[in-house]
């Protein structure tokens, strides 16, 4: 329905070609929805979460979107950083396969993994910021369009309190992985 909703703003921001608060909210709102490798890795993050329980299930979907911010601050900065189209592949493919082996490592570790790879995600969304839309505004809606990925994976992640659901989730990890790896082979030239 969320989903829905956004894309139908979507085409209202078309009409006016992303200019000013409207038009960098909306677009900053649109911006991880696109990009399904953004999509996958932001699910993958409350999935992860979800299998985790307390306090994973909060703390990786807030250390992602303050992450990715501080990265997004870096893209708008233009600083550079290298590899981050790999980043991005890396971390559908590192996360699905975190959910696929319902991995627990300790939480930190976690933690930092989801950071780390939020800096890449924050990153591409702060160099492709529309010339012409309010950076404020563009942020506020790709870290609340994140937020809500993060939402829908631990909305599916609650499927595992079930012994059939967490096999489900664990499927749909594997899912994310190979999409990563898919990523990866366009990233080497391998799949066009």
């Amino acid at each position: 329905m969320i989903v829905v909703t956004l894309m139908c703003l979507s085409a209202l921001a078309n009409a006016h070609a992303e200019t000013g608060v409207a038009g960098g909210l909306l677009s900053g709102l649109m911006h991880p929805l696109r990009g399904l490798d953004h999509l996958v890795a932001m699910v993958a993050v409350g999935l992860w979460g979800a299998q985790l329980r307390n306090p994973a299930i909060w703390l990786l979907p807030i250390t992602f979107p303050v992450v990715m911010a501080c990265g997004g601050l870096l893209g708008l900065a233009g600083v550079p950083l290298p590899g981050i189209e790999l980043g991005i592949a890396l971390s559908a493919l590192a996360l699905g396969i975190m959910v696929a082996l319902s991995a627990r490592p300790p939480l930190w570790v976690a933690a930092l993994l989801v950071g780390g790879f939020a800096v890449f995600h924050g990153h591409a969304h702060g160099t492709e910021l529309p010339a012409s839309a309010n950076a404020l505004a563009y942020g506020v809606g790709f870290v609340t369009s994140t937020g809500l990925l993060h939402v829908c994976g631990i909305v599916l992640g609650v499927l595992t309190r079930w012994p059939a659901g967490a096999k489900l989730v664990r499927v749909l990890g594997g899912l994310i992985a190979l999409l990563g790896t898919y990523f990866l082979s366009v990233l080497a030239g391998v799949s066009g």
